[in-house]
């Protein structure tokens, strides 16, 4: 079922969200149906449950063509319950992002270029990868909603945020990141 994705000034997207205590259940795999339709739907290369009003921590993620991200590297599909992110560098990339909650901007942001993450499938089988890239940053992304995170608020430059059709008005589609 696809979802309502909040938008940014919705309280609910400011609240850390809570681990999840059981996996491999119905009320999980119902959560992971209707992000993967709701991400499917409005085309993103990630969702975090607390978008579509779920304080859970819960992720899925996955971009291999996306009309949202023609430039993008693939990223695998992923489903991952309780992340935990580790940079492995102290190394930061700036990058667009662009987010669901916060439809119709784009913002410069910068980002770990390299993580470690970990956590667990919906089965409660163990993930762990490391990524760099538009992957590390989708990742860093989507777990940021888990913490009550929005991209702008790591937004360093605003003269680099601002209205996807005003920043780059000659391209159907922006540079994004989310």
């Amino acid at each position: 079922m696809i979802r309502e994705v909040l938008r940014m000034g919705d309280p609910r997207l400011l609240e850390r969200s809570q681990e999840v205590a059981r996996f491999n259940t119905p009320a999980i795999d119902a959560l992971l149906a209707d992000m993967r339709d709701t991400m499917r739907k409005y085309e993103g290369a990630g969702l975090a449950a607390p978008q579509i009003g779920v304080p859970l921590r819960v992720v899925i993620f996955g971009v291999e063509h996306n009309p949202r991200y023609p430039d993008a590297e693939p990223v695998p599909y992923t489903e991952i319950i309780n992340p935990v992110l580790v940079p492995l560098s102290d190394d930061m990339e700036e990058g667009w992002e662009g987010c669901l909650s916060v439809p119709g901007l784009r913002g410069v942001v910068p980002r770990y270029s390299r993580i470690g993450y970990t956590g667990y499938d919906p089965k409660g089988g163990r993930i762990e990868r490391e990524a760099s890239g538009f992957h590390a940053r989708v990742v860093q992304h989507e777990c940021d909603h888990l913490d009550g995170i929005l991209y702008p608020m790591r937004v360093r430059d605003f003269a680099r945020f601002g209205y996807t059709d005003v920043l780059f008005p000659d391209i159907a589609e922006a540079p994004a990141d989310d």
